[in-house]
């Protein structure tokens, strides 16, 4: 058997992975499966957090080490080993929560294993139909004592959301990362993930390679979303999805077919596991 030139496939979830139906298709599926039966290792790269991306590892049988949290948190799917987390400072966190009270700002928080919100919004819903989080409801004042929060989200559904997200966003812009994420399912609502300061799936990538002993030059990773750039640019191959944003595209050394024209199984086909590899 001729050894394989890319030994590792990272693979985005939404808009990539998983269509506007929330489906994971046939077609890519079992791509993904040839993938692993050739002995290529696949991990996902999601902002997803780890609790609701459980299902679709699950269905898939990924017994891997996944990046979640758009590169806040890399670790094996049953968190028995954590690679690297970068949670953000307890301090911030506080002015988070205090600049949210102020300015009547839904904020929502994460720690590696919990969901947090202060009230039910259509967001909590959204999280708990679509990505399988249950929220814990309460408070935040005591939150950044009690816990370790990688990811806090803002979620734009309309001009005044929008509005409240700029603000915040320009208030902190020198103390967070910002990530705005769009799913085929909600395609008028951003999903904007916020980060500690530098970082990314790029980086998380580099700490995945470096655990598995894979140089980034074998890895070949799939995406759609423009927190998805640094993933294409740090990876041996970056494939842009069809339906990726332009900027995405451009830094992509090859742009397959869109989500629903399953581009992530024509693109493992193309460059992992057919007979021309």
């Amino acid at each position: 058997m001729t050894e394989h030139r890319y030994k590792l496939l990272v693979v985005d979830i939404d808009g990539t992975l998983i269509n506007r139906y929330r489906e994971v298709s046939v077609e890519n599926r079992d791509a993904l499966a040839l993938a692993r039966n050739s002995g290529i290792q696949v991990s996902l790269s999601t902002g997803r957090s780890l609790k609701s991306s459980t299902p679709i590892i699950n269905q898939l049988s990924l017994d891997s080490y996944h990046v979640f949290f758009d590169g806040a948190l890399v670790s094996s799917a049953d968190q028995n080993e954590e690679i690297c987390t970068q949670s953000i400072d307890k301090a911030v966190v506080r002015q988070m929560i205090e600049f949210a009270h102020q300015h009547d700002t839904d904020l929502e928080l994460y720690s590696a294993i919990h969901y947090f919100a202060e009230r039910e919004t259509w967001s909590t819903e959204v999280h708990r139909q679509f990505f399988s989080s249950e929220p814990t409801v309460g408070d935040f004042t005591d939150l950044p004592e009690q816990e370790n929060i990688v990811k806090g989200l803002l979620v734009v559904t309309n001009s005044e959301e929008a509005a409240k997200a700029k603000s915040f966003g320009n208030h902190f812009a020198d103390s967070l990362h910002f990530s705005p994420v769009k799913v085929p399912t909600f395609p008028d609502v951003t999903f904007i993930n916020i980060l500690a300061p530098g970082v990314s799936k790029g980086k998380a990538l580099e700490a995945l390679a470096s655990h598995l002993e894979v140089s980034l030059a074998e890895v070949m990773a799939v995406g759609d979303g423009r927190n998805d750039i640094s993933l294409l640019s740090t990876a041996g191959l970056g494939i842009a999805m069809g339906n990726a944003h332009e900027e995405v595209k451009k830094v992509a050394d090859h742009i397959t077919l869109s989500v629903e024209q399953d581009g992530l199984a024509a693109a493992i086909k193309r460059f992992l596991v057919s007979p021309s590899c």
